[in-house]
């Protein structure tokens, strides 16, 4: 497998991930992280409608990022071998994006990015804050439900 054909599958394989939600479930999502947090008034709308143009401009970039780091670190011959297609497989990249989207790196990107594109959809500097909180508990929740996935596959 050529180097670009593992950074597309893998690339697809992580966005198809995170960005699974329809609107729907997405602002669904929103309403119980707003809630959890205390959030009032408006903002999950606020947050709403931010987020989907954001989003997937954001995560091609980290995601690429992720790919990145990943051909940088690992031998592609060992990248390969997460590349076929199966659900195992792509647990298994979906889990190390997360680790990646934790990491020291990621922990100070993803502020930063959301303030620089809070600053220009909206000017609202806590908008930026609240998405990256929320970005944090919904890759949380899809490590939990990758995890919980593999788990009853092996059981």
């Amino acid at each position: 497998m050529d180097p670009n054909a593992v950074r597309t599958h893998i690339f697809s394989v992580i966005m198809n991930k995170v960005e699974s939600q329809d609107d729907e479930k997405r602002r669904e999502a929103l309403a119980e992280f707003m809630a959890v947090t205390g959030t009032a008034g408006n903002a999950p709308d606020k947050v709403a409608e931010l987020i989907p143009p954001i989003m997937h401009e954001l995560y091609e970039k980290w995601i690429t990022l992720f790919i990145d780091r990943l051909m940088e670190t690992v031998d592609l011959e060992n990248i390969e071998l997460l590349c076929d297609g199966t659900d195992d497989n792509n647990a298994a990249l979906v889990l190390a994006y997360i680790m990646f989207m934790e990491s020291a790196r990621m922990e100070a990107q993803i502020p930063k990015d959301l303030h620089e594109h809070g600053l220009k959809a909206s000017g609202d500097d806590d908008l930026g804050d609240l998405a990256a909180n929320y970005i944090r508990a919904q890759m949380a929740k899809i490590a939990q439900e990758s995890n919980d996935e593999k788990i009853k596959g092996n059981a």
